[in-house]
C-alpha cells in the first residue's frame, strides 16, 4: 500500500536533508580556510621542559656567543609547502601591541637597525624549507651575540613566511650582564567629560628589560580626595627603549570640580615613575543655562533701573537769584512754580 506524505512532513524531511548537507559541507569550507602548516618552538627533553611545549623561544649568553635552537613547521595540507624563515627585530606600536620590523621596509618607512637583534639569526641552507605534505620538519637555528653587544633584553621573532601569509614565533633574548628596569610617565592629560573621561599618558622604557607595568590613578579635588583608579595591571609588555601612548577610563571623575590627576606606574625590578596634570571639571550645559537665566535677570533689572529714573518728576533750580540775591531785588531771577502730575489739564 503506498504511503502517503502530507505537506507538514514533507518540510520536516526536506529540512533534516538541508542540515545534513550543511554538515558536509561546513568542513569542506573550513578545511579551505585553513592556513595549511605552523610554526612553533621545538619541543624540548622532558627533564630539560616538563610537557615539551614550548609557547616561545628563550635565549641567553654572554656577547659573542652562539646560542642554538631549533624550529618546527608543520604541513597539515596533502601538498608541498615552501616556507622561507628569517629574524626580525620585535617592537612596541604607538598603543603598545607588539610588532616586527618588515623584511623589505615601506617606502618612506625608517630602515630597521643594521645591527639589530634580527640580523643576529642564521638558518644556514635551511632559510627555505620544502616540507612534503603531512609531514613535520624541524630546523636548526643559531644566533650570533656581536661582541660588545649591550646587556639586557633584545626582543626578536623567528618569521616564517609563505605565499604572502606570516606567521612570527616570539624570542626571549638576552645578553648577560647588569641589567636596569626603569621608565617615565609623560603627557598626562583628562580628555573628555561627562559619562566617560579618560586618563592619556605616555610610558617610555628607560632600561635595558622588557618590563609589565602596573597603573595607579589617584586624584585630588577641591573638597578633597575624588575616587580614582586603583592598582591594576596594564596590558602591555614595554620592550627597552620603546614609548607607548594609552588611555586608562576614569569612570569615578567629577562633575564640578578642579583636580589634580597623578599617575603612578610601577613595574618588578624596582622601576617606579609618576605624572600629574590639573584639569577642571564643569557641567558646560547647566553652567551655560545658568549663565543665560543670570543675563536676563540682570537685563531686567537694568530696565527696570531706567524706567524708574524716566518716571521720577524733575525739581527747578533752588530759590535764590541767579546772583545768589533774594527774591524780587533786582537782577533776580523767580524760579518756575513746580507742579504735581495729576493728568489735570492746567
Amino acid at each position: 500500500m503506498p504511503v502517503l506524505h502530507s505537506p507538514r512532513r514533507d518540510v520536516r524531511l526536506l529540512l533534516v536533508l538541508l542540515a545534513a548537507a550543511a554538515l558536509h559541507t561546513v568542513p569542506a569550507a573550513a578545511a579551505a580556510d585553513e592556513p595549511g602548516w605552523t610554526a612553533e618552538p621545538a619541543a624540548g627533553t622532558a627533564e630539560a621542559r616538563p610537557g615539551g611545549a614550548r609557547p616561545y623561544f628563550y635565549l641567553e649568553g654572554a656577547p659573542a656567543a652562539v646560542l642554538e635552537d631549533r624550529l618546527a613547521l608543520t604541513n597539515t595540507t596533502d601538498r608541498e609547502r615552501t616556507v622561507t624563515l628569517r629574524g626580525a627585530d620585535a617592537h612596541n606600536t604607538a598603543d603598545g601591541a607588539l610588532a616586527v620590523r618588515p623584511a623589505a621596509p615601506a617606502p618612506g618607512a625608517a630602515s630597521p637597525p643594521a645591527n639589530g637583534a634580527g640580523s643576529w639569526f642564521s638558518f644556514g641552507t635551511g632559510a627555505t624549507v620544502k616540507i612534503p605534505p603531512r609531514t613535520r620538519a624541524v630546523v636548526p637555528f643559531t644566533v650570533t651575540v656581536p661582541p660588545g653587544s649591550s646587556p639586557g633584553d633584545h626582543p626578536a621573532a623567528v618569521i616564517a613566511a609563505e605565499a604572502g601569509r606570516e606567521v612570527g614565533v616570539r624570542v626571549h633574548l638576552r645578553v648577560s650582564g647588569p641589567t636596569l628596569a626603569a621608565l617615565t610617565v609623560e603627557d598626562v592629560a583628562v580628555r573628555g567629560r561627562g559619562a566617560a573621561p579618560v586618563v592619556a599618558y605616555t610610558l617610555v622604557n628607560r632600561g635595558n628589560v622588557a618590563l609589565a607595568p602596573e597603573l595607579d590613578v589617584r586624584a585630588e579635588g577641591v573638597f578633597g580626595e575624588v575616587p580614582g583608579r586603583g592598582p591594576r595591571a596594564v596590558p602591555v609588555e614595554l620592550l627597552p627603549g620603546q614609548r607607548v601612548e594609552l588611555t586608562e577610563p576614569w569612570p569615578g571623575a567629577p562633575v564640578l570640580d578642579r583636580v589634580r590627576v597623578t599617575v603612578t606606574v610601577t613595574a618588578p625590578g624596582g622601576a617606579r615613575a609618576a605624572g600629574a596634570a590639573s584639569a577642571w571639571f564643569v557641567p558646560w550645559r547647566a553652567a551655560g543655562w545658568t549663565g543665560l537665566g543670570l543675563l536676563g535677570l540682570g537685563g531686567t533689572a537694568l530696565g527696570a533701573l531706567f524706567l524708574v529714573r524716566g518716571r521720577r518728576p524733575r525739581r527747578g533750580a533752588a530759590d535764590g537769584g541767579a546772583d545768589g540775591g533774594p527774591s524780587g531785588t533786582p537782577g533776580a531771577t523767580t524760579p518756575a512754580p513746580e507742579h504735581e502730575l495729576t493728568g489735570a489739564s492746567r
